[in-house]
């Protein structure tokens, strides 16, 4: 009899959840140089594992490259914890004494973590290391074709951070992983909060699961290479990024865009960089390997050295390609090669000038990459901030590669592996998440001051006169209204007599010049004609006429 393998993963994921949750109602009582030091020991076995790891995650997804993959590790176990080291992340946080105001952390409890197969080793690590430092426990939930390297990366962590005196059961990592076992750790009760890395399906259910969620979309990221870029520099980052894990990361170069004047230059550029730019042929092959009729990723090319996806589109590339080049001419589902790719090929926009190339990084995030990352090369910084301000990017990135500048390790953004991508992609966030995200924020407020001293407004609800009723109108002056006609057909270069015997006060332009006798017995009519449409304008207003005025 054959067991039923989902049952199997919701019965696991319910006896690891509670054992975490046990575990997390002792760390949740421990200071911060307890949680401190368990971090620092998980993070010295995770660099004592680094490359090991990095080269399991490759023998068993078959996505990447295990030098790349060890550098993303040490952005985890490395970089990672060196930013976090004097982070109050436990028990009082905060004092403002001006304001009277004492802020402390308050663990979520148990952090729900669903990793993706493109990254295994170096996500188990961050989202591991960032829960535990925020005082928190955690489940792993691996992808199925990366159960075997992220439950290694876990139990290297777990049995470091037991060495350091953490509670039994506090890292967890589920070892018969199915979407029926995933979706009941993200709804299971003693789930504080979701960090979902993963594809569309798996960052939607996150966020329907009913439990607050950290899910990032997708990356399209568009590279600007402005005219005042040093080319010579731009390049070969540009490559180095497009190239880095053969593209697996999601902030990574997806697009050239580039004024035609530099066309030819960018061109030499690449090729002297091992770059192999496709023809039109090659083009339309390689659109219709990478990205599948129902407009996802064809999982067979992801994360694929440049050789072999060339090979898989039926053409030869040299044995030392770094990455593969096609020119584009448009964005859309007309233009496969304008979506994000997930692997070492980069798309090439010439266009007229820096308003159409702005226009063309703008329809690329729009199109499939919305609150992710952009990057641009330029030494002009008005043009820089100005992409900045009309990019829907959350991260705009400024003469680096894009993967590297987006993850933290060449700019000062916070190192993480989730990248949040705002409200414009249905995120939580906008930010780099870290420990700081996976923490409630409980604030004592002492006395300030007293109810009365708050307001500007009187607090004695009687001693306030009530407002009219919206749409009323107080008393009207018709004397006024009558002048203020008179003033506008002054301006028109009508002079009104006065009405001397005009119900109400009387009321002269003062400007006009003084009106021929032959002139006033007209004049006398405009006059009265005015005062007429006054009555008729106040009576459409709903007001009734008096001697003195109008109420």
């Amino acid at each position: 009899m054959l067991a039923d393998k989902d049952l199997l993963s919701i019965q696991e994921v319910r006896t690891k959840v509670e054992k975490a949750y046990t575990a997390w109602q002792t760390y949740r009582t421990f200071t911060q140089e307890q949680v401190d030091a368990i971090v620092e020991r998980m993070a010295a076995a995770a660099r004592a594992n680094a490359k090991r790891l990095a080269d399991l995650a490759v023998e068993e997804t078959g996505y990447g490259n295990a030098k790349d993959k060890y550098i993303k590790n040490l952005l985890c176990c490395d970089w990672l914890p060196r930013r976090m080291r004097g982070m109050k992340t436990v028990g009082i946080i905060r004092e403002l004494p001006e304001e009277k105001i004492v802020e402390m952390a308050v663990p979520v409890g148990v952090v729900a973590a669903i990793l993706p197969t493109t990254n295994p080793t170096s996500t188990a690590m961050y989202k591991t290391l960032v829960s535990l430092k925020a005082g928190n426990a955690i489940v792993i939930s691996p992808h199925p074709r990366a159960h075997k390297c992220t439950c290694e990366t876990a139990a290297v962590l777990y049995q470091a951070a037991l060495e350091a005196g953490a509670p039994e059961g506090l890292i967890q990592c589920v070892d018969n992983a199915t979407m029926e076992g995933t979706n009941a750790l993200m709804k299971h009760e003693r789930t504080g909060v979701i960090l979902s890395t993963g594809g569309h399906g798996i960052v939607k259910a996150a966020y329907s699961s009913g439990k607050p969620a950290f899910g990032v979309g997708p990356g399209n990221v568009p590279v600007l290479v402005d005219t005042s870029a040093d080319l010579d520099d731009a390049i070969p980052k540009i490559v180095t990024g497009k190239s880095f894990d053969y593209g697996t990361v999601c902030s990574s170069e997806q697009a050239i865009v580039a004024e035609s004047s530099l066309r030819d230059r960018i061109i030499s550029l690449l090729k002297a960089q091992k770059a192999y730019i496709a023809n039109d042929a090659q083009k339309d092959a390689l659109g219709k390997l990478l990205i599948m009729p129902n407009w996802t990723v064809n999982p067979q090319c992801v994360g694929q050295a440049p050789t072999k996806i060339a090979k898989m589109a039926g053409f030869e590339v040299p044995p030392d390609t770094s990455i593969i080049c096609a020119e584009v001419t448009g964005v859309g589902k007309q233009h496969p090669l304008s979506a994000e790719k997930l692997s070492p090929v980069l798309s090439l926009y010439f266009v007229a000038d820096f308003k159409t190339a702005m226009d063309t990084c703008f329809a690329l995030l729009k199109f499939g990459g919305a609150g992710h990352t952009a990057a641009i090369y330029s030494k002009n910084d008005a043009r820089t901030r100005e992409y900045a301000m009309r990019m829907p990017a959350n991260r705009v990135l400024v003469n680096t590669p894009a993967p590297q500048g987006s993850t933290g390790i060449t700019t000062n953004v916070f190192p993480s592996m989730t990248l949040g991508c705002g409200a414009v992609a249905g995120n939580i966030t906008s930010d780099n998440v870290g420990p700081q995200h996976l923490f409630n924020i409980k604030r004592l407020a002492y006395v300030v001051r007293k109810p009365e001293e708050a307001f500007e407004m009187p607090l004695d609800y009687n001693a306030v006169p009530s407002a009219p009723a919206s749409g009323a109108i107080g008393p009207i002056d018709r004397g006024a209204v009558v002048a203020a006609v008179e003033r506008y057909l002054a301006s028109r270069g009508i002079a009104v007599a006065p009405i001397a015997q005009a119900a109400g006060p009387s009321c002269s332009c003062g400007s006009a010049a003084p009106v021929p006798k032959a002139l006033a017995p007209a004049q006398s009519v405009i006059a009265n004609v005015a005062a007429d449409v006054v009555d008729r304008f106040l009576a459409r207003r709903g007001a009734s006429g008096s001697k003195g005025g109008y109420s």
